[in-house]
This record gives structure tokens, sequence and C-alpha cells, in this order.
């Protein structure tokens, strides 16, 4: 009888799976499966920097990247600039902030091409960090931070300067005409009254009117005033005035500042405010000279005219807006200036009665 094999029941749990084979590569020997990850990266990570680079180019063709420019690449004349200096004290300050502190304010450039721009706004800033440079070799002085823009016309480029400088430091209303008159002249605005609207859009009517005005004194008076940015807008006003009223008015002050040549804007503005009220001195080719005909009747034919000489008097001063303060010899104050008028008059009048 022959001998049955005897059965085992497995452990619990089930039968264990055979064993999977190994994976065979499809490909043939030495192949690597396609990169289809990497190349889909790769053509993410360029269509990035593509949008980078479009975006880069957007922002600096609409003046919203600030760009280093070397200092040698900015034309200053590119435009008449509308202020006509600055200040010795102005300037040093500017100097101190930017050396401490460095550029807070970009410039404002459009490109002239072949890597030249010229300057819109910021002249003082292009000024204290030229000087800077002459001054103390520095490289970091060698260059300005700058926004491109783009002006369509000459006008939009005057119109951005002039705005550009009264919102950071308004002009003299003399620097203010002179712009409009440069402009006029230069054929960006074919008349006086278009500078004005363009130029001062956003000002008042009143605004612009008082700006015409001293259009009239720029006029008769460029090159004859030394100081002309310093004349505040009252006396300015009453100069215009005269100038409009008197057709030889502009040419006698001229004569007269020409051989006073004052040295400071005090004394210049002290010498067009007697002028203005009348209460100058004579010519100076016939001062302190008596007349023909007195001196025929009070002195031989061979003795030399008698001449009358006045007291020196000390330099006048603006004590408030429009009214100026003499002094002279035997305890003489003079008061004049386009603010004394006859109200004031009465006002100082009852002033001095009520002081006993």
């Amino acid at each position: 009888m022959a001998k049955r094999k005897r059965l085992t029941v497995p452990p619990m749990g089930g039968f264990a799976a055979p064993a999977a084979p190994e994976a065979k590569p499809l490909l043939g020997p030495g192949l690597a499966p396609a990169p289809i990850s990497r190349v889909t990266g790769e053509a993410a990570a360029t269509a990035a920097l593509r949008e980078v680079a479009e975006e880069l180019t957007s922002a600096r063709a609409e003046g919203r990247l600030v760009l280093r420019l070397a200092l040698d690449r900015v034309e200053e004349s590119w435009l008449v600039r509308d202020r006509l200096g600055i200040e010795a004290e102005e300037l040093d300050s500017l100097m101190a902030s930017l050396a401490s502190h460095g550029q807070r304010s970009p410039i404002e450039v459009a490109d002239m091409g072949e890597g030249r721009f010229g300057l819109i706004s910021g002249w003082r800033r292009v000024t204290a960090l030229r000087r800077l440079l002459a001054t103390t070799g520095e490289e970091r002085f060698a260059s300005v931070l700058a926004i491109l823009r783009r002006p369509e016309t000459a006008a939009e480029a005057y119109v951005a300067m002039v705005e550009e400088n009264e919102i950071r430091l308004g002009l003299s209303y003399f620097e203010r005409a002179r712009i409009a008159a440069k402009a006029v002249e230069a054929g960006v605005f074919p008349t006086e009254k278009a500078a004005l609207q363009q130029l001062y859009a956003s000002a008042s009517r009143a605004r612009r009117s008082k700006i015409g005005s001293f259009l009239g004194i720029y006029q008769a008076l460029d090159g004859a005033l030394r100081f002309p940015a310093a004349l505040p807008e009252r006396l300015g006003l009453a100069l215009a005035r005269r100038i409009e009223e008197e057709p030889d008015f502009a040419e006698g002050l001229a004569a007269r500042l020409a051989a006073a040549r004052p040295d400071t804007a005090e004394a210049e503005l002290a010498l067009i405010a007697e002028a203005v009220a009348g209460a100058g001195q004579p010519d100076p080719a016939s001062a302190g000279a008596v007349p023909p005909e007195a001196a025929s009747a009070s002195a031989p034919c061979d003795s030399p005219a008698p001449r009358r000489t006045r007291p020196a008097a000390a330099a006048a001063a603006e004590i408030r807006p429009g009214v100026f303060l003499k002094g002279a010899r035997g305890g003489e104050l003079v008061l004049f200036g386009p603010a004394v008028d006859e109200g004031f008059r009465d006002r100082l009048r009852d002033w001095l009665a009520g002081q006993g």
C-alpha cells in the first residue's frame, strides 16, 4: 500500500505572494528616460525671466524704475533752466545733506540718444553732486539717481520742469515770468499768454495775472537787476505798474541801478522801492547841482557854481513787506514803499498819537 503525503496548513495570514519579476527598461542599453520634467522646468524659468525683463523694460519706459547715471551723461542745458541760480548757503546745505545721507530723491531726465540724457528737473541736486565730486574726488558723487521721462513735446518738458520746482521749492515771480518768456523765445509756445496758461495751468487766474505783470519787469529790466529773484510780490507789482504807466521809468531805473551797483539784494530792493515811491535821488549826472538860473543870479561869472550837498543816508531796510525804513542824519526817519499808502499813514499817525 502506497504511502500518502501529509498536507500541512499554512500559517495564519494566507499564502505569501510570489515575488514580482524585476522590471526591465523598455529602452535599449545606455539610454535614459526622456527628461520631461526638466524640459518643463526650464521652459517655465525662461518664461519667468522673459516676463521680468519685459516688466523692467516697461517700468523704465514709464518712469517707474530708478536709474543710476554717470553725471557726465546728463545735459543741464537741454532746457533753459527756470532757476536763475542757487544761494551759496543753500548749496552748502544741500551738499552737506548729500554727503551725509546720499541722494534721496531722483532727478528727471529725457533720453537724448547715444547715451546722453537731457535734464528736466533736479538742477540743484546735479549742481551739488558736481561740486562734491570736484572737491572730494569721491566716486560715490560721480553718478546720480534718475527717472526716465518721455515728454512728447518740448512744451511737456518745460511744464514738467516748472511743476517739479513749484512742488519742491517755489520759484520767485521773476523766475516764473522769465521762463515763460524764454520758452516763447525758444519757440516752445506761440505767445506769452499760451506759455502762462500751459506752464501754470494749476495756478489761479489771479496768480497767472501776477506772473504776467512780472513779464513786463523781465522785458524792461532783464540784465539791469542783479538780484531779480529777490524781488517780492508787492514791490514787484508796484514796479510793474510804474513801468507800464511811465514809458521812461524803466530806463531811468536801469541807469540808477548801473550807477549804484548794489552788492546785496537788500540794497537793490531799497533802491527800487525808493524809485517806485518817487522818493529817489536825482539823476546821478545832475545830483546836487544848482539850477543854472540860480547860479547866474548869485555868483560871479568867473566863479564856479555853488553845489548843494545832501546828508548821507543810511541804507534802507524792508521792515515789513512793502515798507522800507531809511535813517538820515539829524534824527530823520523815512518810511517809503508800495505799502505806504494813505491807510498806512493814517494808522501810523493814530498809533504815534496814542504813544503820549
